[in-house]
């Protein structure tokens, strides 16, 4: 297991840092689904050749249930930077531990404790990059990664684990609160939504697409969508897990339902690619 160097925790300092999120090439070359992590550092002036050398600065690295990358880069992003926004480091660490491997370090899972399953690297990240809510400010996510919107459509935004996330916010916020009174400060501005009702990206983006004359093709596609969610939570229960295949399988299939619901142009806009184009958002290599 591989920890970082910093004291982190909630008995130190409270930390405001910037966090940074990156993207790199997809792993399949036909399929267009970036694989994102998050940093406390910007690499495009900060670079280390491995996660030792991160430990070594004092910096934090993201796995996300991927591979250490020392820098970012795409087709349509020579950098592979997706944003930056300032969050309470204390908290991003409560919730996703950071310079450790997510196939050897449970912590660092967040609540994609089943990779393909609960979730990808994108809602990972998004878990991690939730603690940039400080303030009351709208979180920062990987939105701009390419196949988010099928990711997010599959997994939603922060993964299928709802009540083990929303019980997480509510633990790291908690425990930031108490670091702070300890010190004798105000109370941090961070508030945990409704454990219920955590934000959909997916869900607004339909809205955004569709607009307020077209509600019944809406609400159609989301509610073949919580169908998808509820069989799909099943499955982190099941005796047997899926493979990276059968995943693949069943999202697709997912997909081709809403295909047959929407007209072309609004499933391009909705899904950010095209209509038929086959999508694998699951690594084989990170179910092993």
């Amino acid at each position: 297991m591989i920890r970082s160097a910093k004291t982190g925790g909630f008995g130190a300092v409270p930390t405001t840092t910037q966090l940074y999120a990156w993207a790199v090439t997809a792993f399949i070359d036909e399929s267009p689904v970036d694989p994102t992590w998050v940093t406390s550092y910007d690499n495009r002036t900060q670079n280390f050749a491995d996660i030792a050398a991160v430990i070594a600065a004092n910096q934090d690295y993201w796995f996300c249930w991927g591979d250490y990358h020392a820098k970012g880069g795409t087709p349509s992003n020579s950098s592979g930077f997706l944003g930056s926004q300032s969050g309470d480091l204390n908290v991003a660490r409560c919730l996703v531990q950071p310079n450790a491997d997510c196939s050897s370090t449970y912590a660092a899972r967040g609540t994609i404790f089943t990779y393909g399953v609960d979730g990808v690297c994108h809602q990972l990240a998004n878990q991690v990059l939730y603690s940039t809510r400080a303030g009351g400010a709208q979180p920062l996510t990987v939105a701009k990664a390419r196949g988010y919107w099928v990711s997010t459509a599959i997994y939603g935004t922060y993964g299928l684990q709802h009540a083990a996330w929303s019980g997480k916010i509510a633990a790291c916020t908690a425990a930031a609160a108490r670091a702070l009174a300890r010190r004798g400060k105000a109370r941090p501005k961070m508030s945990a939504p409704p454990p219920a009702a955590p934000p959909d990206e997916f869900a607004q983006r339909v809205a955004d697409v569709l607009g307020p004359n077209r509600l019944p093709l809406a609400t159609q596609l989301l509610h073949l969508r919580a169908q998808f969610h509820t069989t799909a939570a099943l499955q982190a229960h099941a005796a047997r897990l899926p493979t990276a295949d059968e995943l693949n399988d069943r999202n697709q299939r997912f997909l081709d339902e809403a295909a047959k619901i929407l007209p072309a142009r609004d499933y391009e806009r909705i899904f950010g690619v095209k209509v038929g184009l086959k999508i694998k958002v699951v690594r084989p290599d990170m179910m092993k």
